[in-house]
């Protein structure tokens, strides 16, 4: 579960002119941090026995990970990072990973969409809890391409993503709920998506939908 992915220096690469594209770089050049990224992970991996998890945090949380072919061993998939999606052009969508070594060397951390493509992920659900991960460019002829399109070509069944951009906390909470309902409930993941957004909606800090009712699950729904 790469996840926790702190502010780095962007290198000048194709993940530079996407987030220059898109406006996420802060006034000093850089990725900012996702500071609830680790609580998510941390919540979510707490749900699950050890030996049945990959924790990949921090350093771990690179694209050799990503693309080793380790994560088509599991079932469900979560990647609690920064999603660019390039409607204008496509070949610079992607999820930033790891930009940095454990020995301080810089690494390409973006994991390109041409790359989620050519992975082979044939798992359940693939969960991509940060911003705007649901969006894309609608091709004639060929529908939204983007990273939900990206997974589900890889193989994923379903693929969870977000409509706009998303309250860091209230993400971290909804997603522990989420796979509370998968994982102890013994619910699928939409009856878990639902039950999760719903008992956000109960709580008064998060009732506005703005913080729970972007995500979506596309794919298969049962």
């Amino acid at each position: 579960m790469p996840a926790n992915v702190s502010e780095v220096l962007v290198q000048p690469s194709d993940l530079e002119r996407s987030a220059r594209a898109l406006g996420v770089l802060d006034e000093k050049g850089t990725i900012p941090r996702v500071p609830f990224t680790r609580q998510e992970a941390e919540g979510i991996l707490a749900l699950v026995p050890k030996q049945a998890a990959l924790r990949a945090l921090d350093f771990a949380a690179n694209q050799t990970t990503a693309t080793s072919g380790k994560l088509a061993r599991y079932r469900m998939i979560h990647f609690a990072t920064h999603g660019l999606v390039n409607d204008q052009d496509p070949e610079l969508t992607g999820l930033v990973l790891s930009l940095v070594g454990e020995r301080g060397q810089s690494l390409d951390g973006f994991l390109r969409l041409g790359q989620i493509y050519n992975l082979r992920l044939p798992v359940e659900l693939v969960v991509l809890s940060g911003c705007n991960t649901g969006l894309g460019k609608d091709i004639r002829g060929e529908g939204l391409i983007g990273l939900a399109r990206g997974f589900m070509y890889a193989g994923a069944a379903r693929v969870v993503v977000s409509l706009w951009e998303v309250n860091d906390r209230a993400t971290a909470e909804l997603m522990v709920h989420f796979y509370k309902g998968i994982l102890k409930d013994g619910l699928r993941p939409a009856a878990a998506l639902r039950a999760a957004q719903v008992t956000m909606w109960r709580q008064k800090q998060w009732r506005s939908p703005y913080y729970w009712a972007a995500f979506t699950l596309q794919g298969e729904w049962k």
